[in-house]
């Protein structure tokens, strides 16, 4: 018996096995969670990720941007189970043009296209699900990086962080009166795919790796997901039963030391 028994999780945002959405699916699964996954933009490739997780999970196309796919995400997850409990919103996309330091010249068409797959795309997700949505009781996760200083070459995808942590307090604050809580998880770098897209160089999670390295009370090894998906996991469960609008800081204190 876990700490999630008896409950179902949408995760998205699964991409390769270093994904952190794939370390919080398996860890929910472990935790007792059944979990449907969503995929973009190649499907069986999720689907071959889904085969290594603990036990079976099954996969749907979603794709966050597309009005038409939101509109029929509800009925696509409810073919696998009747409601949801949780939903992890991983998703998050720069054109490069919006990162590596070109930040003063950087154009609207790709600006419009972080901040619709990475701050919009929470409301557009959460939304498309409330129909399944447990009321009360449900719980939405989402991972950030910390958005209250400017990063190097981080750029939009800073300023689109800092839209994701205030869209998920509107949702709290909304969502609050059906019993559904919304809170976000802030990151120290890990090595995933989406870090290496950061910096010029493909080592945007080097370049990170190296200030916390300096700056974490605790420590951090940008190798291990594991505690971020514990944050995740304790978030859906029904131990924090009064938490929402939250940012809790999974970084080894880095946040907090000046």
């Amino acid at each position: 018996m876990g700490i999630l028994s008896g409950k179902h999780l949408l995760v998205s945002g699964v991409l390769t096995k270093s994904s952190i959405a794939f370390h919080v699916a398996g860890l929910a699964q472990e935790q007792g969670a059944d979990v449907t996954l969503t995929a973009y933009p190649r499907v069986s490739l999720v689907e071959r990720l889904a085969r290594l997780l603990p036990r079976p999970a099954a996969v749907i196309p979603l794709d966050v941007t597309d009005p038409e796919s939101l509109a029929g995400l509800a009925e696509r997850v409810g073919r696998h189970t009747g409601t949801l409990d949780g939903v992890l919103h991983s998703i998050a996309y720069a054109p490069p043009a919006a990162l590596g330091g070109n930040f003063p010249g950087t154009g609207w068409p790709d600006v419009a296209a972080t901040l619709h797959a990475s701050t919009y795309s929470l409301h557009g997700l959460v939304t498309a699900v409330l129909p399944l949505l447990r009321s009360p009781g449900g719980s939405v996760v989402g991972l950030d990086f910390d958005a209250s200083v400017a990063w190097p070459e981080y750029d939009w995808m800073g300023v689109a962080k800092s839209g994701l942590e205030s869209c998920a307090r509107y949702l709290a604050f909304y969502l609050g009166a059906q019993g559904i809580r919304v809170n976000l998880v802030a990151a120290g770098p890990l090595r995933t795919m989406a870090a290496s897209n950061i910096s010029r160089d493909g080592d945007g999670a080097g370049d990170f790796a190296a200030l916390w390295h300096r700056r974490a009370p605790l420590g951090w090894d940008e190798t291990n997901a594991d505690p971020v998906a514990r944050a995740c996991v304790a978030l859906f469960s029904d131990w924090f039963p009064a938490t929402t609008g939250e940012i809790v800081h999974v970084d080894g204190g880095a946040h907090a030391v000046g």
